[in-house]
């Protein structure tokens, strides 16, 4: 290979390619009637699932009908249009039902809108910055156990309607609300649950008969088609809504009071935090369904735009859809067109059959978010957390427990830094010396016989060679000096052996240089051979200079300085 070849390989991604939109690259590869078509059929069959779905979840968060479909139809026409991924499609989401309810419930919808704005900020500077790789650092087992605790709230949220329960008030936090539906339960509605009844059935049916067969359409037509027919007793958008709107409404600023807006930070860094990590992983699943890769900064700019001008718009949260985005791939989308295009089908549909929606009953849009829910409690990955890995398995249990009965944040966040504890401490247990002994070991019982305080290393009684084996850190910094202090014959030389240490910190910079400064009252000297470059420049920075150790390229190169310096040092 040629050195400009080589250049070439190695240079930077610019500003160009890290944010041109995939809508962009499909264009230039070239883009002819054939894919129009194809891409117009994928549109068509995304926007029937969408239609039911965003009307759903904005009345689960307990806003209005109209709202999710102007969030579908901004937010997915611009997800599309202006993202990182080929296939993904933008829309409002289960995931984010507790967030904005809780959100509209204290601040209002207008307080929702701002905080959303606010939002697509913080991702548009994540993705300028180009933060959006470390979104996959967020633990699994972190977005396993939040995913099921999302559902568990979504569901106990749809009791009231799948039953067409009365309530005057319905309590935010699960107990409460649990405890309110029972002593509501006397006042059940046999129509709304038949209805929902005959929605579940006809959803997971027709799945199970057809899984592309758009079964989340046919079960709320139908139920409105019966609840027309036969004019029964069930609350409908038309009864609690007055309908939905046959337009997008002109934008505008949200009438927020400037003097309140502070106490909307919180939403907005969890509505960009869940945002981020909803689309991306839904962009990943579709790199995972076609092979392709996405671009994780420009997804967080496009959605960015996307919430900022939603918001504008009446619309609620917009971020990629995992389930609406895999509808995409398996409907043979060749690129962001049947996006856009899912958005303009949409908003045809709002202006055609805005009349209709009136008649859709509250217990059949009940019984979507219920399948919804049920859909995201990943039951076989969390059977295999919990049978295979005890540190994962409280992770996970943590999180989805202080997201049902504490607040959703707060679990990401306990997630999060368990997940954070638990690498640090299996990171710690890679760290090894020459004899393969564990500097961070297991707990075992008083029976069990300690291990020995000195295992010698390699080399005569005049020079030690020691390996370090796996990341230098603090996670086993802890430890570091007490390994070292355990050295029982001092030789004249020790010679530490860093080629296996891929990373070092301060914490383990300061361990060393404790053992450094003892061995050189000892009248030993200390050589740190064969570390790398980042390696040796941390210990430097941090405090181990020439005044305490030698550094050399190797092992062979440390043991005959070590032997020469001896030897001379005797004559």
């Amino acid at each position: 290979m040629s050195n400009s070849d080589s250049g070439a390989l190695a240079r930077k991604p610019s500003f160009s390619d890290l944010f041109t939109p995939k809508l962009v690259t499909v264009l230039r590869e070239g883009y002819g009637a054939e894919a129009l078509k194809t891409d117009a059929l994928a549109g068509m069959t995304v926007a029937i699932v969408a239609l039911p779905l965003s009307m759903a979840i904005a009345i689960g968060a307990g806003a209005k009908p109209e709202n999710g479909l102007f969030t579908a139809v901004v937010g997915g026409f611009l997800i599309s249009a202006l993202g990182g991924s080929r296939f993904q499609i933008g829309g409002p989401a289960g995931a984010f039902i507790v967030l904005m309810g809780m959100t509209i419930e204290r601040f209002g919808l207008s307080g929702l809108f701002l905080a959303t704005i606010m939002a697509g900020f913080l991702m548009l500077a994540a993705g300028y910055l180009r933060l959006g790789a470390y979104v996959k650092y967020i633990p699994h087992p972190v977005i396993v156990g939040f995913t099921a605790g999302i559902g568990v709230i979504i569901f106990a949220g749809e009791i009231k309607d799948l039953f067409g329960l009365t309530l005057n008030h319905e309590p935010g936090p699960i107990i409460p609300k649990l405890d309110a539906l029972w002593h509501a339960a006397p006042t059940i509605n046999l129509w709304a649950t038949g209805l929902s009844a005959l929605s579940l059935a006809l959803i997971v049916g027709l799945k199970r008969w057809n899984a592309n067969f758009p079964g989340l359409l046919a079960a709320v037509g139908a139920s409105a088609l019966l609840t027309y027919m036969f004019d029964l007793p069930v609350e409908t958008i038309g009864s609690r809504f007055g309908g939905v709107p046959n337009s997008l409404p002109w934008p505008k600023w949200p009438d927020f009071p400037a003097s309140d807006i502070p106490e909307l930070i919180p939403s907005a860094v969890a509505i960009a935090v869940l945002g981020s990590i909803e689309s991306l992983l839904s962009a990943v699943v579709a790199d995972g369904m076609t092979g392709r890769r996405h671009r994780s900064n420009c997804e967080l700019v496009a959605q960015g735009y996307a919430n900022i001008a939603t918001a504008f718009f009446g619309g609620l949260c917009a971020t990629g859809t995992i389930a609406r985005t895999a509808t995409n791939v398996r409907a043979h989308s060749r690129g962001p067109v049947s996006g856009i295009l899912h958005a303009i089908f949409l908003l045809a549909f709002m202006i055609v059959a805005a009349p209709v929606a009136a008649y859709i009953p509250l217990c059949a849009l009940a019984a979507v978010l219920a399948t919804v829910a049920w859909n995201m409690a990943e039951r076989t990955q969390i059977a295999m957390i919990l049978r295979h890995d005890r540190g994962e398995a409280a992770v996970l249990l943590a999180t989805f427990l202080l997201t049902v009965f504490r607040d959703l944040t707060e679990g990401i966040a306990v997630g999060v830094t368990l997940g954070a504890i638990l690498f640090m401490h299996r990171m710690a247990q890679l760290v090894e010396v020459t004899s393969h002994q564990q500097w961070i070991e297991e707990d075992v019982g008083d029976e069990v016989e300690p291990r020995p305080p000195y295992i010698p290393g390699e080399g005569d009684g005049e020079i030690q060679s020691y390996r370090i084996t796996g990341p230098f850190f603090f996670g086993a910094a802890s430890t570091v000096a007490g390994v070292l202090d355990e050295i029982g014959a001092r030789p004249k030389a020790f010679v530490l052996d860093l080629a296996a240490v891929p990373l070092a910190d301060g914490a383990g910079a300061q361990a060393l240089i404790g053992f450094a400064t003892k061995a050189q009252r000892a009248g030993a000297e200390v050589y740190i051979a064969a570390a790398s470059s980042a390696v040796a420049d941390t210990l430097a920075h941090c405090g181990l200079g020439a005044d305490l150790v030698t550094y050399t390229a190797s092992v062979a190169e440390a043991r005959s300085l070590a032997r020469t310096r001896i030897d001379a040092g005797a004559k």
